[in-house]
């Protein structure tokens, strides 16, 4: 809101200074300075509202180290990351973004998901929360959203072989000489590959001419999938204190890196990556978002004053998801996310192992002591901070890699 106020300030009466809002580092500043501010100050009076309600966490008997400590613990956390996300967002950023409103829709669609879910595990005294069913229900309703807007939508596009853009340098004023049209495509960016660019619609070329028009029926699909996956493992790495947090923090920071250079010509020249007309403008929300998650571990951090719970979660998930399919950098996950990755995937392997040793052997067997991983370590005696901090220091490790892969082809 506050963008259109200095917009009509600078445009309009021409007040010295006001077009400093024009910029996108400028407002991402503002949007993370403030978001830490709220989450950090006011996110100890949302933490006293939800222990006077008495959302506390009931703890399910894991045979685990300091377990039953955190119960009573205040639990829907998440809320902070939400409330101290959105408001800068409203203050600073365009919010005629289409690729703003799609992660305000986000924010709040996975928010009511957890919510919802964070409701019945504490009021109704159902420790299984929402049915599973309903979840994945609402992250396809999600994933229909998102992949039909980015999709349909005449507002997002990418530049055609912007990379081949002629660069004129004089002065030291770079500019592009001649701008490539901008059209409609479901490209997306394979890492470590020259030329890396693929379109999901050459998965229909076999159908002959006209192809292009059908990719949506692969393009949502794969959004459905993409936002699934990424916000159960979300859900099922918030299992000890800081874990989610951190590590969501640091790869929606390397997310921002590439936000900021794919929304910008020259650097996506540059750097030969796949331009994306007003992209830019998510680095004001992965500002803010990151503002508060680090917020958040000021009361999140071992030993936990508030868990974010499903709210939380689910919707970090989610907003992770959209952000790397907006920018073209959802086959990137999987290494950039890679803690979310190996939680899901341990958990996967020990049912799918214990299913198979019961019908065969009788009896099953497990190849961890518990999944998700980071409850492997407890078992085998590691402090959860230890833990925490370990898992934060490969985050960082995945995301470097990650933005290396910007040269690294």
């Amino acid at each position: 809101m506050l963008y259109y106020l200095f917009e009509y300030l600078d445009k309009t009466l021409n007040v010295s200074g006001a077009g400093v809002f024009q910029y996108i580092t400028f407002r991402s500043g503002l949007a993370f300075l403030l978001s830490l501010l709220l989450s950090t100050i006011y996110g100890k009076r949302i933490i006293t509202f939800l222990r006077n309600q008495q959302v506390g966490e009931t703890v399910r008997e894991l045979g685990l180290a300091g377990q039953n400590e955190k119960a009573g613990t205040p639990t829907m956390g998440g809320l902070i990351i939400i409330f101290a996300t959105l408001l800068p967002v409203l203050l600073f950023a365009k919010l005629h973004n289409i690729y703003i409103v799609l992660l305000i829709v986000t924010t709040l669609w996975m928010g009511t998901i957890g919510f919802i879910d964070d409701y019945i595990k504490i009021f109704k005294k159902d420790k299984q929360g929402l049915k599973g069913i309903f979840k994945v229900f609402g992250q396809v309703g999600l994933g229909i959203i998102v992949g039909s807007v980015l999709y349909f939508s005449p507002a997002v596009t990418v530049l055609e072989n912007a990379s081949n853009s002629p660069v004129i340098k004089q002065s030291n004023i770079t500019s592009v000489a001649q701008a490539p049209i901008e059209v409609k495509s479901t490209a997306t960016t394979i890492p470590f590959f020259k030329n890396n660019e693929f379109d999901y619609a050459e998965l229909l070329a076999w159908t002959g001419d006209g192809y292009q028009n059908w990719a949506w029926l692969i393009f949502i699909p794969v959004v459905i999938f993409i936002i699934t996956a990424v916000s159960n493992g979300a859900n099922l790495t918030d299992g000890i204190d800081g874990l989610a947090a951190g590590t969501s923090a640091v790869s929606v920071l390397a997310l921002g890196i590439f936000t900021f250079l794919s929304g910008n010509i020259i650097f996506s020249n540059y750097l030969n990556i796949m331009y994306i007309p007003n992209s830019g403008e998510m680095t004001v929300f992965i500002a803010a978002f990151v503002g508060a998650l680090i917020g958040f571990l000021w009361y999140n951090s071992y030993p936990a004053s508030v868990f974010m719970g499903d709210t939380g979660s689910l919707t970090i998930g989610g907003i992770i998801a959209v952000l790397a399919i907006a920018v073209r950098k959802e086959m990137l996950i999987p290494l950039l996310c890679g803690i979310f990755l190996v939680e899901n995937l341990s958990v996967v392997i020990q049912v799918t192992y214990f299913k198979y040793t019961k019908k065969r052997f009788g009896e099953g067997r497990r190849i961890f002591l518990m999944s998700p991983l980071h409850h492997h370590y407890q078992k085998k005696g590691y402090h959860e901070s230890k833990i925490v901090t370990r898992f934060w220091i490969v985050a960082i490790m995945l995301s470097i890699l990650s933005i290396v892969t910007l040269k690294l082809r």
